[in-house]
């Protein structure tokens, strides 16, 4: 499936965290949602992401957003990565990898010659109407968060101003 673009109704996400709870887009209605999609817990990258996210999380939740990351990797994963990572915000199983393909996020990769599907490291920011505010295909880790950080300033300001 292609990404959604800027504008569309953000595709549904109803998944599960590290103790069962299902965390549905529907119920962030009202809210900003920064979801983004990453390939595994506690890798390089991964955790620059992830630490990055942490760092600037007291002010997205000042804006009145909340932060959802997204992988394959099941509940035990998610539980070990945010302990060692003192991580605040929300990791969800989506261990089919069926909401990153309605996301667009699950794609063929290379690697060393050797091509298999995979998540291609992506973020979405959902507005409170639940539409696509702005999107970013491919990722680099570092510096991230605060690229995410200043779009949703932006996007905040346009809606009030």
């Amino acid at each position: 499936m292609t990404m959604p673009e800027p504008g569309d109704v953000a595709p549904d996400v109803a998944l599960p965290d590290e103790t069962g709870a299902i965390h549905r887009l529907v119920d962030q209605r009202g809210r900003w949602t920064v979801i983004y999609f990453y390939p595994a817990d506690d890798t390089p990258g991964c955790t620059t992401e992830a630490c990055q996210f942490r760092d600037h999380h007291g002010q997205v939740r000042d804006t009145g957003a909340d932060v959802w990351g997204i992988s394959p990797d099941g509940a035990a994963s998610h539980r070990r990565f945010r302990e060692k990572f003192d991580l605040p915000f929300i990791l969800l199983s989506d261990e089919d990898h069926a909401v990153a393909e309605r996301y667009g996020a699950w794609q063929l990769k290379t690697n060393y010659g050797r091509a298999y599907m995979g998540i291609v490291r992506s973020t979405f920011l959902v507005d409170p109407e639940g539409r696509l505010a702005r999107t970013w295909p491919r990722v680099k880790a570092d510096g991230h968060a605060e690229a995410v950080l200043a779009a949703l300033a932006e996007a905040r300001a346009e809606r009030i101003g």
